[in-house]
Order: structure tokens, then C-alpha cells, then sequence
């Protein structure tokens, strides 16, 4: 029997999660806070934080439980709410407070968190890297972009055996489509078909990591190119303090002309503590004419004016923004850099993913108390405050020598404009842009030619869906109206696959084997598939998701979840 699934909170992430398991045959009901045209009874309308409102979609009887909501306050309170009417259910939280969610996980069985922002930053993150993906899968402590190939009559792979793409370590195969006679992957490759004009391979590349070493030189090069940013903030301090030494100078030549036996010396030392109010040999004004006196309570008030601006802007070079702003502007790449526009959680993420794979990043942020900025500067990332729009402040991220730029806040108008205005300064400049309507994307694409324009919902929404459905999700990828899950599997005595060879197993299932663990070792390739199952094995596999309910025949996901705890993601 396939478990039963609700949505809770149907706004454009939820609502695609919903389509999409019931595209793929999932049993499920939607809860939304307000009516949907043309959906009928597998949609509740009501307050998702009321008893009533999850039981009229049938929590009790309910396997699965996706918090779906922008409101992470309302997905709490309805987890709560779900665990007393049923204990035992699972759930699937969208939460972006990744801390939050971990302890979580740890605190309450079969819960897993989820992200948007993290699920969807790889492949923006790949997308300026130039590769175009369609999903993504996380192993061995990586992230693998997964891309479709179509082979064509140019493609380097046409003619060539699918055996020998099988033992290649850098990827992973994922499915195979054949223009003609259909055909399992697995059996594909064992019979060593060739790929043939049409055909389609879904696969997954290892990612490289950059390593760049730089040495002093290099460093003190960046900071004596960006003096140009440190004079345009210091200038008025520097013009304060120019009228602080004439205003000193001058007071002091005045004291020495009203009497000539005053020293320089001691003419310097009354002004400085005459206009400081520190004081100090006060004789020099107590025995001047009365015209002195009056020109010396002047230059007090003239001279304590200007000590207490040069004070303050002093105390905002060093201890305010200025000087972190210059020591970011000097931090900035001269080249083969990364320009991220908009640091919320989505720009957080991809530096993330981009840092993690070697690549320099520079931060644009308009909003100087963004929430992140503190986290992008403990990750050594130069910010620059300012409007990305504007090309003055993409020449200040040297946007001429930069590899890509992403174009990332959380307003499509925004993009849209610095995108344009990237392309305005470096037409051939790869540029991202994020779009949150993806029909909006597509257009926008085609328009304005860029290299790539993604929506996070587009991008998320199936990893949701594939967890949903079960197992313990490493990644996922779409095309057309196909999902494909990538999951491991804890192989128990009722498991379908217990006791039978890797090959015939995958051959039957439609799944494709990635690798196994089994007594403290990992089998790959030609041995792979001659393996057999045991109980204690873990297999790594990729299969559609409308195929996973043969995992559920005699093997309950809530124990392989379990049993999966210890295992490694």
C-alpha cells in the first residue's frame, strides 16, 4: 500500500511538491490557508495550526507530514501539532535555519530539515561555473552536479560503449533513455551497447576543486591597487585634519608676533592646549592685549569644532565601517573571481558552494545590516555595500576580470537590472539570475540571452518530493516529467533486494547501482554489479521516483531510516 503524504502550506514551493508527487503517483493531500482553483477534494482548506484542519486531511492515518510553509514559527507549531495526533509520522520540515533544524533532527525521530536556499544554491553555484544542471547528488562529502547529455552527431560520446562510462571513478550514471529499444542501464552496459544518435544518459560529474596559492607579493599588490577606494573615503578626514595643523600653525605665528620673546616652543604649546582644552602655559594670553584674548576665545571655539570632527571621524575610520570597507576593497580578486549581487540565503549558500570548491568570491550586498554580512566577513569574503545596478559599484567588484556574475536578491526586478547592467559593462560575461516565477524565467532567458535563469522553487521542490516519498534522499534531478532519486538503502531481511545479485536485481527494479557498503568497505564498478545483497549492506542506488514502491513492499522506510542513522550521507 503506498503511504499516504499531506502537504501543509501550498504557496509556490508547497504547491509544486504537491504536484509533483502526485505526478508520480504518490497518494497525497494538499492543506492551504486559502482556496485553489481547479483542485478538488485532495486539497483542505483551513488553518494549517488546527486540530481539526489536519485531521479532516487524515493525519492519523497519514505516513508522511511535508511542512512546506515560508513561516518557520507556523511550521513548528504545526509539527507539534502533528507529532500528538500521530507519533509516529514522518516529517519533512522546510526550515532555513540549518542550526535549528539539526538539533532537530538529533532531538525527534524520523524528522528530517530541509532547505530551499541549500537545496537550490549548487546549481546556481554550477550554472556559473558553466555547467547546466538539472539536479544534484551529495556523496562522499561533495556535491556532484547531475546534467543530461543528448547525444547528437557531434557528440564526443557518440559510438562509444557504454562499459567504458561505467567504470570511470570522476562519474556516476544515472539513467539511460535509447532513442530505440528500450533498455535498463545496467543491462545497457553489460551487453556494451554504444550510444547512438538521440540518445539520452543522465549523469553525474565529479566537481573540481580549484587550488590557487597565493603568496605575499600578490597580497600587497591588491592592497596598493585598491588606494584608490581608501583616498575616496578618507579624503574628508584628511581635508579636517590639513585645517587642524594651518589653524595650529597659524595661532602659533600669531602668539609669536605679539611678543617676540615667546618662543615657537612655547606659542605651540598654549595653541595645541588652547584649542585641545588640555591648557598649559596660559601666561602667553594673560599678558596680551585685549584683541588677543578675544581672537584666542575664538580660535577655542573654532579649534574645539574642528578637534571634536576629526575625533569622530577618526573613531568611524577606525573602529566604524571605513576601515572594514577598505580592508574589504582590498581583499577584492584582481581576476577569476565570482561577483555574488544579493546576500540572503540563497548568496550564502552559493559562496559556500563556490569557496568549498577553490573559487574567490566577492560580495555586493545593498542592505548594510543584512543579516549575513557578519558571516561573509568571518568567511574572509570582501563585501561591498552598495547597489549592484549601478556600474560604478560592479567596476569596484572589478567585474572586467571576473569569471561570472550571479544575480541573487530576493526582487526579480533587481536581478533583472544587474544582469543587464553586468552585460551593459562585459557583454560576454556568463551572468545567473534568479527569478522566483519560472515561467517568468524562461522568458526572461530567451529575451535577454543569458546563460542562465533558475527559479529555487524549480530547483527544490522535487529534492522535497523525492523525500517525501521515502528513503534517505542524496539528490535528485528532473527532466521533462521525469524525477530521478538518488537514495540509500539499509538492505534487511525483508528487504525486496536481500539475497540477490546487484545485476539482476537492477535489471528487474529499473534502478541504477552506485555503490555499496558493506562490512566496512566500498564496492564499485564491474564488481558492483556482481555483487550480492546482503542483510547489513547499504546500497546506494538511482531510480525514478515512481518506481520507489518497490522499496516498500516488505522493507518499511521508517526502520531503514533508522537503521541509516549511522550510516554516512
Amino acid at each position: 500500500m503506498k503511504p499516504r503524504i499531506i502537504v501543509c502550506g501550498l504557496g509556490r514551493t508547497g504547491y509544486k511538491i504537491f504536484r509533483l508527487l502526485r505526478q508520480q503517483g504518490a497518494t497525497v493531500v494538499g492543506i492551504s490557508d486559502r482556496p485553489l482553483r481547479g483542485e478538488g477534494t485532495e486539497i483542505i482548506v483551513g488553518n494549517f495550526r488546527s486540530a481539526s484542519t489536519l485531521l479532516a486531511a487524515g493525519i492519523q492515518s497519514a505516513h508522511t507530514l511535508v511542512l512546506a510553509g515560508k513561516d518557520e514559527s507556523v511550521n513548528l507549531a504545526v509539527l507539534m501539532l502533528a507529532r500528538i495526533l500521530n507519533p509516529k509520522i514522518r516529517i519533512i520540515n522546510r526550515l532555513f535555519n540549518t542550526s535549528l533544524g539539526d538539533r532537530l533532527d538529533h532531538t525527534l525521530t524520523d524528522h528530517t530539515t530541509m532547505s530551499v536556499s541549500a537545496l537550490a544554491a549548487p546549481v546556481f553555484a554550477f550554472a556559473a561555473l558553466g555547467n547546466h544542471a538539472i539536479g544534484q547528488l551529495h556523496i562522499y562529502n561533495q556535491t556532484w552536479p547531475m546534467r543530461e547529455e543528448l547525444i547528437g552527431h557531434n557528440h564526443p560520446w557518440k559510438g562509444r560503449k557504454l562499459s567504458s562510462l561505467w567504470d570511470d571513478r570522476s562519474l556516476m550514471l544515472i539513467y539511460y533513455i535509447p532513442v530505440a529499444n528500450p533498455i535498463d542501464l545496467v543491462s545497457a552496459v553489460v551487453e556494451e551497447r554504444e550510444l547512438r544518435v538521440g540518445d539520452r544518459l543522465i549523469i553525474s560529474s565529479k566537481p573540481k576543486v580549484r587550488t590557487r596559492r597565493q603568496n605575499l607579493v600578490y597580497y600587497l599588490f591588491k592592497v596598493f591597487s585598491r588606494l584608490r577606494q581608501f583616498q575616496r573615503h578618507s579624503k574628508s578626514a584628511v581635508i579636517l585634519n590639513l585645517a587642524l595643523l594651518v589653524t595650529v600653525l597659524f595661532c602659533t605665528i600669531t602668539y609669536i608676533s605679539i611678543n617676540l620673546n615667546n618662543s615657537f616652543v612655547d606659542s605651540l604649546y598654549f595653541t595645541v592646549g588652547m584649542i585641545t582644552g588640555a591648557g598649559g602655559n596660559e601666561k602667553i594670553a594673560e599678558q596680551a592685549p585685549g584683541s588677543i584674548k578675544v581672537f584666542t576665545s575664538i580660535m577655542m571655539l573654532v579649534g574645539t569644532a574642528i578637534v571634536g570632527i576629526c575625533y569622530a571621524l577618526l573613531n568611524d575610520f577606525v573602529l566604524g565601517t571605513r576601515f572594514q570597507e577598505y580592508w574589504d576593497a582590498a581583499r577584492i580578486p584582481l581576476k577569476q573571481h565570482y561577483i555574488i549581487c544579493g546576500f540572503g540565503g540563497i548568496g550564502l549558500h552559493i559562496a559556500q558552494q563556490l569557496i568549498n570548491s577553490g573559487y574567490e568570491v566577492v560580495v555586493v550586498e545593498r542592505n548594510p545590516s543584512c543579516r549575513f554580512l557578519s558571516t561573509a566577513r568571518s568567511m574572509k569574503i570582501p563585501v561591498i555595500e552598495g547597489d549592484a545596478s549601478l556600474s560604478t559599484t560592479l567596476e569596484v567588484a572589478n567585474i572586467e576580470k571576473a569569471e561570472a556574475l550571479l544575480a541573487v536578491t530576493g526582487n526579480d526586478i533587481v536581478n533583472l537590472e544587474i544582469a543587464l547592467s553586468a552585460k551593459g559593462l562585459v557583454p560576454k560575461m556568463p551572468v545567473v539570475v534568479r527569478s522566483q516565477d519560472p515561467h517568468l524565467a524562461l522568458m526572461v532567458q530567451q529575451v535577454f540571452e543569458f546563460e542562465s535563469v533558475l527559479s529555487p522553487t524549480e530547483l527544490a521542490s522535487p529534492a522535497f518530493a523525492a523525500a517525501a516519498i521515502g528513503g534517505r534522499i542524496l539528490g535528485n534531478g528532473i527532466t521533462a516529467d521525469s524525477l530521478w532519486v538518488a537514495l540509500a538503502t539499509l538492505i534487511t531481511p525483508g528487504h525486496p533486494f536481500c539475497g540477490k545479485i546487484v545485476q539482476k536485481a537492477a535489471s528487474s527494479a529499473d534502478f541504477v547501482p552506485l555503490y555499496i557498503e558493506s562490512n566496512g568497505k566500498e564496492i564499485h564498478g564491474w564488481e558492483l554489479l556482481n555483487a550480492t545483497l546482503n542483510s547489513g549492506d547499504v546500497l546506494y542506488l538511482t531510480m525514478p521516483a515512481n518506481r520507489l514502491e518497490q522499496l516498500w513492499r516488505n522493507a518499511p522506510i521508517q526502520l531503514e531510516n533508522d537503521c541509516l542513522e549511522g550510516t554516512r550521507k
